[in-house]
């Protein structure tokens, strides 16, 4: 059986958003079943789960003695045997983990980098000296995805591992208006999110956090 780690409970600006997400939604779009072990702060920092993932994050994937941490590197484990995440044909394939490494590496530090002077910096005053330059940044990356989209329903010619990363981390960006100001991002971003396997996955990762949320002051 395959298990998961995720979150019990994370505040209501993470929740959708916490990488295990990916995870879920690559496993039910392979058609995959698995177990969820539902962690917290503390066993973020023990030192058995460090042996599991350095860095005390989540997810860690647990399959028959094969442990994997690393969202991106995870999905990749799954489509590798998935027809419906990754094409048999070499050079779909390599386009496939091209667009998951652009995904990871070209997008995602940019809007990243937003997201975390908006929501944990946004009154020092460094974060106000240095968003308008990221913020320059992620719409360039995007604009140039939107460039990329022109005509296309997917990245490439059909739904790929590649565009569930890409769709995820264009979430990440739902406390702004920069992505469903762009028509073409917005209803990729739409077409991922309706997936049957996604709406799965997302209704299983906030299950926790309704079940785990702290009572109300």
């Amino acid at each position: 059986m395959i298990t998961v780690t995720a979150f019990r409970w994370v505040p209501p600006f993470a929740q959708g958003l916490v990488r295990d997400l990916r995870v879920r939604w690559a496993l039910e779009e392979a058609g995959r079943s698995y177990q969820e072990r539902l962690i917290g702060p503390e066993d973020q920092t023990s030192e058995a789960y460090r042996r599991l993932q350095p860095f005390g994050q989540v997810p860690v994937y647990e399959e028959d003695g094969l442990t994997l941490f690393e969202s991106g590197a995870i999905v990749l484990h799954i489509a590798e045997s998935s027809q419906v995440l990754m094409p048999s044909e070499p050079a779909a394939r390599a386009r496939t983990i091209t667009w998951m490494f652009a995904a990871l590496n070209s997008i995602e530090p940019h809007i990243q980098n937003l997201a975390t002077i908006d929501l944990f910096s946004a009154n020092e005053e460094w974060a106000k000296l240095r968003r308008p330059g990221a913020l320059k940044m992620v719409e360039k990356k995007l604009d140039e995805l939107v460039t990329w989209l022109d005509g296309r329903e997917w990245l490439e010619d059909r739904f790929t591992a590649g565009d569930l990363l890409m769709t995820s981390v264009l979430r990440i960006l739902r406390h702004t208006e920069l992505v469903t100001a762009r028509q073409a991002l917005e209803a990729y971003r739409l077409r991922g999110e309706a997936r049957p396997a996604f709406q799965k996955a997302l209704a299983d990762q906030l299950a926790p956090f309704a079940k785990n949320a702290p009572p109300r002051a």
